[in-house]
């Protein structure tokens, strides 16, 4: 990479991060509980909006893998999540009725609070339908993985995001709040995957999968990003770019290959297609906050009027993640 780029790459950082600040002006504080935040304690950062319905077994999820404390941005809720947050102890929450659009969805609201407490500690940042597996999940915490890692002097981790889905229709298995939605969508594509390298940013862009598949079956181009660097040793001078695909320094996103074999990765499970999704893909249609004017979401919706079933005869049902790491989705690399 060239000085000038190197240089346009730092201005760049530096606006990003003069814009989270200025934006943290959109966000109300309504229950701060970040003094309880210890030096090395794990935190978790996310936005929500209308997801009362997932928090109670994402929360647990988390707190289970080790999570210390969260920091949540709400995005204008009606359906209680915020007051629910609210009640939780080891929840920060903060609320805005701004545009999820004009913040870069999300992104300049937790630029900031990550700017703000984030410095010096390893940062997940997840949405509420993503639940992180790594090698080793099933019998190690996310502080042993985070420790490797301090050990091995790597400050960021990736995770492809693996859509996942049922067999059947969407809306046929009724979704319960705090229920594994991976018991009811518990299958996944194992291939049908594309991988490019950005040469600006150093990540590597990666789709496919159902919605690829169903949703942009003649426009693949278009389909949504699936390469995502969420598990972060942060420092307030990092930024996030666009969601969590890609961040500045452009050295934290050489997340995959290094001198002598592949870096250890691995999976975000993503559980949007329960039988919530249908009603939730068409507020967001009607809503218009989403990239690309919600090309996304006119696809869902276009799509949605047949009422697809996403399972094909190439469907893998889920396992656990040595059956991602065989199949090629994830590495513990040299992590024993």
């Amino acid at each position: 990479m060239g000085f000038w780029t190197s240089y346009r790459l730092r201005i760049q950082r530096r606006r990003w991060l003069v814009r989270s600040i200025r934006k943290r002006r959109e966000l109300r504080s309504i229950a701060d509980r970040t003094p309880s935040i210890n030096r090395d304690d794990l935190l978790l950062f996310s936005t929500q909006r209308n997801e009362h319905v997932r928090l109670p077994y994402f929360l647990n999820y988390y707190r289970e893998k080790g999570v210390n404390h969260f920091l949540i941005v709400d995005n204008d809720s009606n359906d209680g999540s915020l007051e629910y947050l609210a009640e939780q102890p080891d929840v920060s929450v903060w609320h805005s009725r701004k545009s999820y659009k004009r913040s870069r969805f999300g992104v300049d609201w937790l630029n900031w609070l990550q700017l703000r407490y984030g410095h010096g500690h390893w940062c997940l940042t997840v949405d509420p339908d993503e639940f992180f597996i790594y090698p080793f999940c099933d019998t190690r915490p996310i502080r042993a993985l985070t420790d490797w890692l301090d050990a091995s002097s790597i400050k960021s981790f990736s995770a492809m995001l693996l859509d996942m889905y049922p067999k059947g229709r969407i809306d046929e298995q009724p979704y319960r709040a705090g229920q594994d939605p991976i018991e009811i969508a518990s299958w996944f594509d194992a291939g049908n995957y594309t991988m490019d390298k950005n040469k600006l940013y150093g990540n590597l862009w990666i789709q496919g999968g159902p919605r690829s598949r169903v949703f942009f079956p003649n426009e693949p181009e278009k389909a949504p990003a699936l390469n995502k660097v969420p598990l972060v040793k942060w420092d307030r001078r990092y930024a996030y770019v666009s969601s969590t695909h890609m961040l500045l320094p452009r050295g934290l996103n050489q997340v995959y290959d290094e001198w002598g074999g592949e870096k250890a990765s691995g999976i975000l499970l993503h559980s949007k297609f329960l039988d919530t999704f249908t009603v939730k893909a068409a507020e967001e249609l009607h809503r218009k906050e989403h990239y690309a004017a919600s090309v996304e979401y006119l696809a869902y919706a276009a799509a949605l009027k047949d009422n697809p079933e996403l399972w094909c005869k190439w469907s893998e049902k889920y396992i656990n993640w040595r059956q991602l790491e065989i199949l090629g989705l994830m590495s513990k690399g040299n992590w024993a």
